[in-house]
């Protein structure tokens, strides 16, 4: 499995931003896509995540009520819609893609996309 993250850029606080995840390759086998992101000098964290299956989701709580995650079967692609962004969700965010399981931890992904870059500031 192949994924390109896209949708990064600068944002005013208070904007919103939709990032993609295209999949291609065996993208059967996936189980769940989730985002996670990496501020820097802080460790990487879980954002949220979608179950292929049933669309369940999971949030951070740092999230919750703000960021939607989605996926559009038929184009194997996933988006993280965030809304009411604060200068905290600066970050290099990353897709990632399960063939095993569904969950919050990053060992759970055995696929990463490469980062995008998402700004929030004035």
């Amino acid at each position: 499995v192949q994924l390109q993250a896209s949708g990064g850029g600068l944002v005013q606080p208070g904007g919103s931003l939709r990032l993609s995840c295209a999949a291609s390759g065996r993208t059967f086998s996936i189980v769940a896509t989730g985002w996670f992101r990496q501020a820097p000098g802080k460790e990487r964290e879980f954002v949220a995540a979608i179950r292929w299956s049933d669309t369940m989701t999971l949030y951070a709580d740092s999230v919750k009520g703000r960021f939607i995650i989605s996926r559009d079967n038929t184009e194997n692609t996933a988006y993280l819609q965030m809304n009411s962004l604060k200068p905290g969700d600066t970050a290099v965010y990353y897709c990632a893609a399960s063939t095993v399981a569904f969950g919050r931890a990053d060992y759970t992904y055995n696929f990463w996309g490469q980062g995008t870059l998402v700004t929030v500031s004035s």
